[in-house]
């Protein structure tokens, strides 16, 4: 993708940099009118100026960035403790592996509707994770699927994630709790008008939605309707979940699915120009040939970069087929 960020995105980067800077200048400030006889001890100044940092780091990032290069993925079922019976198969050395192969961005939920948590999901595991992968240069976007039954809860897990020191934010939708199609089309952009009133217009948000061709061929009964005109003029970038692995025949084909997909969202959003990071997989089940394929699919289309899911479930020799799309490649 161009460094030369879309207009209102600029805007937006320059608005929430002048908060940051503010916001660290206050906290350093505040820290430094305490004199040797202040209440306030070393580690509590410690922990003021790391807030801070966070505070900026995390405003600074909410660009496109993310989305330009690698993406892996993460979800509950691989680091928490409560989704895997105190089993994570992915903890803060796979951050490091993931740098090592080349991702640059790790995609994590980081809340879920079945936990017992009513925001983020074991916050201090979580966040040593995401300080794990910005120590070893990767961006950290968190995700969340909202089943759109209660908005008031799915906001409260949409805004606790976004006030983590992420790098972005993911609306995961694929729920189709919401029977009535009309009424699920209703919520989902009611939800979203209320997110981003929540997070400001200054924040990049990611629609994650189901593969075009799963709606338009395979299933058009799955989501019929689905409001891609609105979806586009609400977020910042598309990332369909265009799992070929689960397809048949012809469609089992990582470049022919993944382009498919990237040209039927352009044409049913009408926004040839509205960025599409596609999630390739399900790992396990696809090859490196397929891979290779997807990667030439995205950059055939000028797509910013595309993702893996998941990681737990890849290999390396998918990741160097991967290496193409990276950000400073």
């Amino acid at each position: 993708m161009s460094d030369v960020l879309p207009s209102t995105l600029r805007r937006r980067r320059a608005m929430v940099l002048l908060t940051a800077a503010a916001l660290v200048g206050l906290g350093l400030a505040w820290t430094l009118d305490r004199g040797p006889d202040g209440d306030r001890s070393a580690d509590d100044s410690d922990d003021t100026r790391r807030a801070a940092v966070r505070v900026e780091l995390a405003a600074e990032a909410w660009t496109l960035a993310p989305y330009d290069g690698v993406g892996a993925w993460v979800d509950v079922y691989d680091w928490t403790d409560e989704f895997t019976g105190s089993q994570p198969s992915v903890g803060l050395e796979d951050l490091d592996r993931m740098a090592e192969v080349g991702v640059d961005t790790v995609f994590i939920q980081t809340a879920h509707n079945r936990s017992a948590a009513p925001g983020v999901i074991e916050p201090d595991r979580l966040d040593a994770m995401i300080d794990r992968a910005h120590d070893r240069g990767l961006h950290v976007v968190a995700w969340v699927l909202p089943p759109l039954v209660d908005l008031d809860a799915d906001l409260r897990r949409l805004t606790a994630s976004a006030e983590l020191p992420v790098d972005g934010l993911g609306v995961d939708i694929e729920s189709v709790e919401v029977a009535d199609v009309a009424d699920r089309n209703r919520r989902l952009l009611e939800l979203t008008d209320r997110l981003r009133a929540e997070v400001g217009t200054d924040k990049a948000l990611a629609a994650i939605t189901p593969s075009a061709v799963h709606l338009q061929v395979v299933n058009p009964g799955f989501w019929p309707g689905f409001p891609w005109p609105a979806v586009a003029a609400a977020y910042d970038v598309i990332q369909p979940m265009a799992y070929w692995s689960i397809r048949d025949q012809a469609l089992r084909d990582g470049g022919l699915y993944v382009g498919d997909n990237m040209d039927r969202i352009r044409a049913s959003t009408g926004d040839a120009d509205i960025p599409i990071h596609p999630v390739g997989g399900i790992a396990d089940g696809v090859s490196v040939e397929q891979v290779a394929g997807m990667v030439r699919a995205i950059q055939a289309r000028g797509g910013p970069g595309g993702g893996l899911y998941d990681w737990a479930s890849s290999n390396a020799e998918q990741w160097a087929a991967m290496a193409q799309l990276r950000a400073d490649g």
